[in-house]
């Protein structure tokens, strides 16, 4: 039978369709990477980027051969980051200009390092470099919220193969942070409890969902997963801001991070994926509404969603909010557990 499930953080139902039953083998194989030829992010290549922003290198100098992790902005961005916003009203509507940063990290000079199989200390330098440029672009008054987001894949939209994450920084809060803000804050003025620390603490006993544990973080199948094999990687103590997370905490995430990546790997034979880190806003903006991050540092939980791309959205999906999930996630979290790493 199948079962309708509701997300308590972002208010939403999902039809888990048990009767279709999809196995990790039954999924059909879909493109692995982007074409092939020129890479400008290969080492070598520097000079066909725009200037990097900040780089890990081995004594080099800027935008020269010899570096780990390196940061550039998008050549062709979806935001810039000049000028002023001129917020307006349009009759009923509001427009502002364009004003963001769009921005690539290149995780490694090899071309065909899979993030899973990079060693864990490339993994961590590349994490460090997620909080430093995090931690930048939150001076900037300006911007109000800022992803960092990974597309593996040609049907999960890379448009290179070589590993790579973007920063968008917005000057708006997106609609499905805006959600997961408001059910955060209404939960914690009802019961002075963060809601993630509720549903993190109801996974760990029961233990369905689990994927990967430690000691600082936890991967889970959530209950309502709007798409097959859909994971969610949660501190296990509370953190209410992906910006403040110390070294210490950036080698234990390196390491799980690349467990949970090579289960993914393994159990679904190399699936294109979205990845994404969910944190708070710029609390420091301006203008900004009064009492809105009262309580953010006690009700938030920042996380990471990774959701490989196994099935497609449809009209169904695009026309009532409703995500059908062919794959309880109960078996996702059992296929993914008996993987041999």
């Amino acid at each position: 039978m199948p079962e309708l499930r509701h997300d308590p953080i972002q208010k939403r139902w999902v039809i888990i369709a048990s009767e279709r039953g999809r196995r990790p083998d039954d999924f059909p194989r879909r493109s692995e990477h982007p074409p092939g030829g020129f890479c400008p992010f290969c080492e070598g290549n520097e000079s066909k980027t725009p200037p990097e922003i900040i780089a890990l290198r081995n004594g080099s100098g800027p935008n020269q051969p010899g570096w780990q992790v390196r940061v550039v902005p998008n050549k062709f961005p979806a935001l810039r980051i000049e000028g002023n916003l001129d917020r307006r009203g349009v009759g009923i509507h509001d427009k502002m200009n364009g004003v963001g940063a769009h921005e690539v990290i290149i995780e490694t000079p090899r071309h065909d390092l899979n993030l899973a199989d990079a060693p864990v200390e490339q993994i961590q330098q590349v994490i460090w470099m997620y909080r430093e440029r995090l931690v930048d672009l939150l001076r900037d008054l300006r911007l109000k919220y800022i992803l960092i987001f990974r597309n593996y894949g040609a049907a999960a939209g890379a448009s290179l193969e070589h590993p790579h994450t973007q920063i968008i920084a917005t000057p708006v809060t997106p609609l499905a942070l805006s959600q997961e803000l408001i059910s955060a804050k209404e939960h914690f003025l009802q019961k002075e409890r963060c809601l993630f620390c509720d549903v993190l603490q109801q996974e760990l006993e029961s233990r369905e969902r689990i994927v990967a544990a430690t000691e600082e973080f936890v991967a889970v199948t959530p209950f309502a997963s709007r798409f097959p094999f859909e994971i969610m990687l949660v501190p296990r103590h509370h953190h209410h801001s992906f910006a403040e997370i110390s070294d210490d905490m950036i080698r234990h995430l390196a390491h799980i991070l690349k467990e949970v990546l090579l289960r993914v790997k393994k159990c679904l034979n190399n699936p294109p994926y979205n990845f994404l880190i969910h944190t708070v806003p710029n609390v420091k903006v301006r203008p900004r509404r009064s009492d809105y991050w009262d309580t953010i540092e006690s009700d938030f939980h920042w996380h990471i969603e990774l959701m490989p791309r196994l099935t497609r959205i449809a009209g169904f999906e695009w026309g009532t909010g409703f995500y059908i999930n062919p794959t309880a996630p109960e078996e996702a979290a059992k296929y993914l557990r008996e993987v041999e790493l």
